[in-house]
């Protein structure tokens, strides 16, 4: 059984202490690849030098994390474009809008939104969407942008039937199911039930948002293997069929 967790922030210093041991949980549940979203440009060299410990297991993304976004944001976003242009990075990601921490930040985020949109356009690169308290925001931001140039994952989606169907409809956009399935009134399994597995991948987002039983402690990308399970009850399957399916449709997803 091969599980893949698409979205992990593995190289941060939560993990500085025991990531070799992180791993090795990763290869006793069968979790074999795991993509790094990039947040700036400070994360940068951590997120490279971790992949180039193992880059037939770690995969890096490459953008501006909606949260970093403040003024002089252009002057990142070029150098982040230079970087882009080594060609060693499998999306632009992870960006998007978010409403939860700062609202007056929007006009900014918006147009490093589009300008990442761009890029992706461009290189033929899939995006990698953080949506918090901003699915209006985005889907107005992607009514103007979606072409058949586009495509990408809405990870840890946490919205209703009716907005994923909102983002499956704009045709080239899956949905990125993490440790939120399993919380106990999270109302997201209730989603998930409804849904597609064939426009489903995996994550964590560790080391953020634990699944339960460990929700509250550091996330870890093993722990994709409690999702994996609980998609699975969800879709009264097996583990071994959820982890095949989605990451054959990781494979799609980044064109590996």
């Amino acid at each position: 059984m091969v599980l893949t967790d698409t979205h992990s922030h593995l190289y941060l210093g939560q993990f500085d202490e025991d990531r070799q041991q992180v791993m090795i949980r990763c290869d006793e549940h069968g979790v074999k690849r795991i993509f790094l979203p990039n947040i700036d440009l400070e994360s940068v060299p951590a997120m490279n030098k971790l992949v180039a410990s193992n880059p037939d297991r770690f995969f890096p993304m490459m953008g501006l994390h909606p949260c970093s976004v403040d003024a002089g944001f252009e002057d990142v976003l070029a150098t982040m474009r230079e970087e882009l242009s080594t060609q060693r990075y499998c999306a632009v990601g992870e960006i998007g809008i978010d409403m939860y921490w700062d609202k007056t930040t929007l006009p900014l985020q918006q147009e490093a939104f589009r300008i990442q949109v761009g890029w992706a356009k461009e290189l033929a690169l899939p995006i990698v969407i953080h949506a918090r308290d901003s699915f209006d925001e985005l889907f107005d931001l992607l009514d103007e942008l979606n072409d058949d140039r586009l495509r990408g994952v809405f990870h840890c989606f946490t919205g209703s039937v009716e907005q994923a169907k909102r983002v499956l409809d704009y045709g080239g956009f899956m949905l990125g199911i993490g440790g939120v399935v399993t919380f106990k009134n999270s109302g997201l399994d209730h989603v998930v039930k409804e849904l597609p597995l064939d426009k489903l991948v995996l994550e964590t987002d560790a080391p953020y948002l634990a699944p339960h039983p460990h929700r509250g402690k550091r996330n870890e990308s093993s722990y994709v293997s409690i999702v994996a399970q609980k998609v699975a009850d969800l879709h009264e399957t097996t583990l071994e069929r959820i982890a095949e399916i989605t990451t054959a449709n990781s494979f799609e997803l980044f064109k590996m």
